[in-house]
């Protein structure tokens, strides 16, 4: 830990000149030289960027003073917005300065919770996109390269590494370092924010309550009418929302939804709020983060990267569906029903999905995570699934559940869980391999629930599901030996890569669209 003043470390590469701190020099050290694993800055400057980088590059954990400082920021912030509520409330005559200064002594206590909350939530956020960009490092170089574009983040005044330093890293198997990425969350959250105040989002009446998140509870117990008067409300919705998208779902999120969608970040964070509810993504976050100190922190963030992925596919989900319904409308029809799915997620599964399923769970069980929390973690992967059978569900006029039932059941016999997975390991080399890949998991899953909507609708002696399903490939039996003889080719280790998988869905798309008389 350093405090004070003064910049102690440096780079290799730095002269004492470079740092201009004179008064020190004697005591300079090189980033690489720390014998140490952790470094926390109580001070500013205490280290150069360059030095914090190529002290992380030799494995001491350190971001930069700005976050490590944060708490002050933050804490001015809450400051600020709850005065200005408060002394509307006093200037009014519902509240003497007496009154508003004793209100202000007694909320002390839940001021620093919140505070201390959104630092641990931006540092958790960091060491997640760390584990991210070690296993992809393209999201990230496309980051920067969009910022770069627009003007809006200078590479060599942020010290951040150029384009062929990226991909020598990635070709090394190594990430992003700490420090890049502490610059690169603000420059995430600032154009996100700018977008969102200059959207309708923060007016929209459901996502309007996250005001609330920024107010101590007696505040919005008291005085929730005046709250919602507060001059800068919208700018503290969107601060809110930009936070919370991006401390739950990484630097990239925003970038790789606007790659592939084409959407605008507003409508990418309405959809992401719509995602995070309908899963009750919030309340399964704070289960994972209660474990602190009781399972391994790998752990909890790999079971916060299963959840990152799920939202992450439910948020490009919603944006390319045409609901017609508000934002709670939304939520408020598929979360009840995810629920239903998530609760009999183990008997709903079948096959070899079953079996990862179980096995995803007993491994999180064998860590320390309860039992209830595991199994749903563990489902995270087909639970994504739920809002196709849910829409499935309402073409057909069938209860989720038993949509829910064919759909998985169909999944295991033409072994579509496998074939994704399959398709995830493509290696890619830019972003457009980066999309197609993307869109190849988006085809399977679209042909899943038209193949299940086609069983439904057989006219089947038996309501045995897995009798159903026999039935309904036995009627397509030609189109499904093309499929198995696919299969395979791909459990063969053909070499097709891309073009492979492109025949593959081809394949899919023509057994999910032939008739019962095929």
């Amino acid at each position: 830990m350093n405090g004070g003043i003064g910049t102690y470390v440096k780079s290799s590469e730095e002269t004492d000149a470079d740092v201009g701190d004179k008064a020190n020099d004697a005591l300079r050290i090189n980033g690489k030289e720390l014998n140490c694993r952790v470094v926390g800055e109580g001070g500013n400057l205490g280290l150069t960027q360059r030095g914090r980088m190529e002290a992380a590059a030799n494995g001491v954990r350190v971001y930069t003073d700005f976050i490590d400082n944060a708490g002050g920021v933050n804490c001015s912030d809450h400051e600020v917005n709850i005065k200005i509520l408060i002394d509307e409330v006093v200037k009014r005559g519902d509240m003497t300065d007496k009154q508003r200064n004793q209100l202000l002594a007694d909320m002390t206590e839940e001021v620093a919770d919140l505070v201390i909350l959104d630092n641990y939530r931006q540092t958790q956020a960091l060491d997640l996109s760390e584990i991210l960009s070690h296993q992809g490092m393209g999201p990230y170089r496309r980051f920067i390269s969009g910022l770069e574009s627009a003007g809006q983040i200078d590479r060599e005044l942020e010290f951040l590494p150029a384009d062929d330093v990226l991909k020598e890293r990635a070709s090394s198997n190594q990430g992003m370092h700490l420090p890049e990425l502490s610059v690169l969350i603000s420059y995430a959250k600032s154009p996100l924010k700018g977008d969102l105040i200059n959207s309708d989002v923060p007016d929209d009446l459901y996502i309007h309550r996250h005001l609330e998140r920024l107010f101590p509870a007696v505040l919005t117990e008291r005085y929730q009418t005046e709250m919602y008067d507060h001059r800068l409300k919208r700018e503290i919705v969107a601060t809110q929302v930009a936070n919370d998208l991006v401390d739950h779902m990484g630097i990239v999120f925003v970038r790789r939804l606007m790659d592939s969608t084409g959407a605008g970040r507003a409508d990418i964070a309405r959809a992401y709020v719509v995602a995070r509810d309908a899963f009750n993504l919030p309340a399964l976050w704070a289960q994972i983060e209660a474990l602190d100190n009781q399972v391994s922190s790998r752990v909890q963030y790999y079971m916060m990267l299963d959840l990152m992925r799920m939202i992450r596919r439910a948020t490009r989900w919603f944006l390319r569906q045409h609901l017609g319904l508000s934002t709670q409308d939304t939520i408020e029809y598929f979360g009840p029903r995810l629920a239903q799915l998530q609760e009999s997620i183990g008997e709903l599964l079948s096959g070899e999905e079953q079996a990862a399923w179980r096995k995803r769970c007993d491994e999180l069980q064998a860590a320390g995570v309860p039992e209830a929390l595991a199994a749903t973690v563990a489902a995270a992967p087909s639970l994504y699934a739920g809002l196709g059978i849910i829409q499935a569900a309402r073409i057909t006029n069938e209860k989720p559940q038993r949509v829910a039932e064919v759909f998985y059941e169909i999944g295991s016999r033409l072994e579509l869980p496998w074939m994704i997975r399959q398709v995830t390991h493509l290696e890619v080399r830019d972003s457009w391999q980066a999309q197609a890949r993307e869109t190849f998991r988006d085809d399977i899953d679209r042909q899943q629930l038209a193949l299940t909507t086609s069983v439904l609708k057989l006219e089947a002696g038996s309501r045995d599901t897995q009798e159903r399903v026999a039935q309904w490939l036995e009627q397509h039996a030609e189109l499904h030996r093309r499929w198995c003889r696919l299969i395979d080719e791909v459990r063969g280790g053909s070499e097709g890569g891309f073009a492979l998988f492109a025949v593959a869905v081809r394949e899919l798309v023509d057994l999910a669209e032939s008739d019962s008389e095929a």
